[in-house]
């Protein structure tokens, strides 16, 4: 199902029918401020599992998730040192992925061999809203079939992906591009992929 999301207002109607779904066990393909992603509810295994034949994603490879704030960061992550909260206060929301020491909170599927998780805030108001009406974190993995290939027009991910998902939000077409990832586990942060977000600041 294809479902009309205004990109900068999102309709709480269909905000509400989106977060229907997923507390039903669904899979939704939703934008962001980088690519188009395709999650679910942070505490659904069945639906992650889904996600990840979806994905056609190597099983020992975590996804990351969407919080709609920092506030309850402390939640998910432990050890979370003030320089890396400084730096997540200055560059969220915006294309940013997090990696971080991972809380007892976060499933033990959700975390990689570190034991750690990746963190997302990004600046766009339709995950936002979706994980605000939740309650709960977002799984996030870019929609991008295999050879790395990124689809931006709503449509056209609908045609590909419309029989193997429950919902997809259509905001528009988008721009694609990879969050920056960086890595805020040690005493400097450690940038593990160059995306859309700089980091000259860094």
């Amino acid at each position: 199902m294809l479902l009309r999301v205004n990109p900068e207002h999102p309709q709480p109607g269909r905000i509400g029918k989106v977060v229907e779904v997923l507390k039903r066990g669904g899979v939704v393909i939703y934008p962001t401020d980088t690519t188009y992603g395709i999650g679910c509810d942070l505490y659904d295994k069945r639906a992650i599992d889904r996600v990840y034949r979806i994905k056609e994603a190597e099983p020992n490879k975590p996804f990351t998730f969407i919080l709609d704030s920092l506030e309850e960061l402390s939640l998910y992550a432990v050890g979370v040192s003030n320089y890396a909260y400084r730096i997540m206060r200055k560059l969220t929301p915006g294309p940013y992925t997090f990696v971080l020491k991972a809380s007892k909170a976060v499933p033990r599927f959700m975390r990689s061999k570190r034991r750690t998780v990746g963190i997302r805030v990004p600046d766009d108001p339709i995950p936002l809203a979706i994980v605000k009406e939740l309650g709960r974190p977002l799984v996030n993995t870019s929609v991008s079939p295999p050879l790395d290939e990124f689809l931006s027009d709503p449509a056209e991910i609908e045609g590909r992906y419309g029989k193997l998902v429950d919902v997809v939000v259509d905001g528009g077409v988008r721009y694609s591009d990879l969050s920056t990832v960086v890595d805020l586990t040690g005493e400097e942060p450690v940038v593990l992929r160059p995306g859309k977000g700089p980091v000259d600041m860094l």
